[in-house]
């Protein structure tokens, strides 16, 4: 089955090295990924980046700590719906939006694809929906519970029905993150957002700070990396590399 994939760059986080990567001095600055897929059945997004509003007041949309945390970098036309529109794809018709988790660099840009279903893990969703958890892990539902209709999945999910493009579980980043395999007439290719944020994630088993299960994450890198030796790129979720296995779509196209 022949798949259009495109990666957008939506913006950039710079942060202390060492707390999204064990080991790690000095800073980073890694950008924010989005991702379109065409497959004949539908258009799906994989992934919205940063909220408009984090252009002018990082702060006040995703509060003090974590704007010191993460330093933002993003400008006008970097946002989601402009992104697709810059291609002439309509925001409005796409048909599946595909969250990998709900924290704020993956689905600030949510509201902007308004008329797709949402697709999600149930564990993410629940997590979302129970105060405690939310608070721990900085879910805003202003960012993810925007009306879309929500198709919730429990484990892998073919999403067009043909194993073109499946939802993989890989939890442990959050409670219910999904990466994204897509079969591409070159190879299978995983979209792994912050299941890997870089190479050295995988080669090293280098975590993040701050993760919601670290045997649950380690088993997941296990996972990609059987993966890998079975063939698959791994595009890492916050690597600057990660246009070279997915390509930024051309200016314009029809």
């Amino acid at each position: 089955m022949s798949l259009n994939v495109f990666g957008f760059g939506c913006g950039t986080l710079t942060a202390e090295f060492a707390r999204v990567m064990e080991g790690g001095e000095g800073h980073v600055t890694m950008p924010i990924p989005a991702f379109l897929i065409e497959h004949p059945k539908g258009r799906a997004v994989f992934d919205t980046g940063l909220n408009p509003a984090c252009q002018h007041d990082p702060a006040a949309r995703i509060g003090e700590e974590m704007a010191a945390a993460y330093r933002i970098g993003f400008h006008p036309g970097q946002e989601i719906s402009a992104q697709l529109e810059a291609i002439g794809r309509d925001p409005g018709k796409i048909d599946l939006l595909i969250n990998s988790h709900f924290h704020f660099d993956h689905v600030g840009g949510n509201a902007l694809v308004p008329n797709a279903t949402m697709v999600v893990q149930r564990r993410e969703w629940e997590a979302s929906r129970d105060p405690d958890k939310a608070a721990l892990h900085g879910y805003d539902p202003r960012d993810f519970d925007v009306g879309h209709t929500i198709r919730l999945v429990d484990g892998e999910f073919d999403v067009f029905g043909d194993g073109s493009v499946t939802c993989l579980p890989t939890p442990g980043h959050s409670p219910g993150h999904q990466s994204l395999r897509l079969r591409l007439a070159s190879g299978d290719v995983v979209l792994a957002a912050d299941a890997c944020y870089f190479c050295r994630t995988l080669r090293d088993r280098r975590l993040p700070r701050h993760v919601d299960d670290r045997d649950a994450m380690l088993a997941s890198l296990d996972r990609l990396e059987a993966l890998e030796r079975g063939g698959a790129k791994i595009v890492f979720g916050h690597d600057p590399a990660f246009r070279s296995l997915v390509p930024a779509p051309p200016e314009a196209m029809a």
